[in-house]
């Protein structure tokens, strides 16, 4: 028989849950996704688009006058399907089920149709709804790229023994080719439902949760989120979500081979007068390396490599939720990560406080104070 294990003793968690808090999973879910598909996005300027795409690291696999696909080295879907549309804005994500009977059932379950993808993904989807508004797509057997070349991960002469004889380290200073999606982060205002909603449907469970100093008796505030494929690790996330004002994107997460791939990404992006955000550092849930960017359009972006591989036994782990607690090492989380850098999108977010401390949903003024919180912490 299995047993549940505690992966967070001696990290930089607290040791879990205290009685009667969130156990992190649903109790009889619908079905349990595989793994996370692709992200969708509405642009006006999809040649803008594309140049930043291909600077990051993806492979354009499809491009019409309408819409373009990016992919990564890994076999697999696009990570991002991009379409021409009059204003920017973040779609939704699909996530991968199982198999076809899958799609079938959650259909059955929430009284909606299966229709069949575009020629051009091939397979099957449900539309659903989130309780933020935002459609959510689960989808299976639709085409998969073949493997393209990658990057090789450097032999490093790390402690003993020394692998690396005769030979010198020179990472060319190019495009960090992006291997594979690997999470996507949003916004709620209405957080535990959200949560709730996307562990019975979609049979997620949690990694670690966060909360307010000071207020962990009123609930988690953010979850790590990753995909119940039992004894087969998962990655500690695949979605994460947080309350605040506004229902929104928050950042997308991309792999790539290693720190060597990230920083000489990094300069290339730089040179070409990119927005860098925050990085390089190390996570702490999840202890990915990472550095984050700005697209074009204000879409945060991250490069990740050595991120956490869980399998299904180990508990969520409870921490407070704090800008010092999002790096085990690099520099501060940026005002610009931070979303408090004067900006269009701080400000439409000052605005969405004001409109959902009008409202009823779960951002009130104790939320409030809780977030003003952390960014000083």
């Amino acid at each position: 028989m299995g047993h549940d294990v505690d992966g967070h003793k001696n990290m930089h968690v607290d040791q879990g849950a205290l009685p009667g808090e969130h156990p992190g999973k649903a109790t009889d879910p619908i079905i349990k996704v595989r793994d996370i598909a692709w992200l969708e996005f509405r642009k006006p300027d999809l040649a803008k688009a594309e140049a930043f795409a291909v600077a990051f690291g993806f492979t354009v696999s499809l491009r019409t006058s309408e819409v373009i696909h990016l992919r990564g080295t890994h076999v697999g879907s696009p990570c991002v399907i991009i379409r021409r549309g009059k204003r920017t804005r973040f779609v939704g994500a699909a996530f991968a089920a199982a198999e076809d009977s899958d799609v079938v059932r959650v259909a059955d379950a929430t009284g909606q149709k299966v229709h069949r993808l575009p020629d051009t993904l091939g397979g099957i989807a449900v539309t659903l709804t989130d309780p933020g508004g935002q459609p959510v797509q689960i989808v299976s057997g639709y085409t998969e790229h073949p493997e393209l070349p990658g990057q090789d991960a450097h032999t490093y002469n790390f402690g003993d023994p020394r692998n690396r004889i005769n030979a010198t380290q020179r990472p060319p200073r190019q495009p960090a080719r992006v291997q594979r999606l690997g999470h996507v982060v949003l916004q709620r205002v209405d957080y535990l439902e959200n949560l709730n909603w996307y562990l019975h449907h979609l049979g997620l469970i949690v990694s670690d949760f966060l909360y307010y100093d000071g207020q962990r008796d009123r609930g988690p505030v953010m979850s790590f989120i990753r995909c119940d494929r039992g004894s087969i690790p998962s990655d500690h996330h695949t979605l994460a979500m947080t309350l605040g004002p506004s229902n929104r994107y928050v950042h997308s997460a991309y792999q790539v081979t290693d720190i060597d791939a990230i920083a000489a990404g990094g300069e290339f992006l730089t040179e070409r007068g990119y927005k860098h955000s925050w990085g390089i550092g190390r996570h702490i849930q999840g202890s990915q390396i990472f550095d984050y960017w700005r697209d074009p359009d204000g879409f945060l972006v991250e490069h990740f490599s050595d991120g956490d591989m869980f399998d299904s036994s180990l508990e969520p782990g409870w921490a407070p939720m704090t800008a010092s607690g999002l790096a085990q090492w690099g520099p501060p989380a940026s005002k610009d990560f931070l979303g408090i850098a004067p900006s269009k999108a701080s400000l439409h977010e000052l605005k969405s406080i004001l409109s959902s401390l009008r409202t009823d949903n779960e951002f009130d003024t104790e939320r409030l104070r809780g977030l003003m919180k952390v960014a000083s912490s």
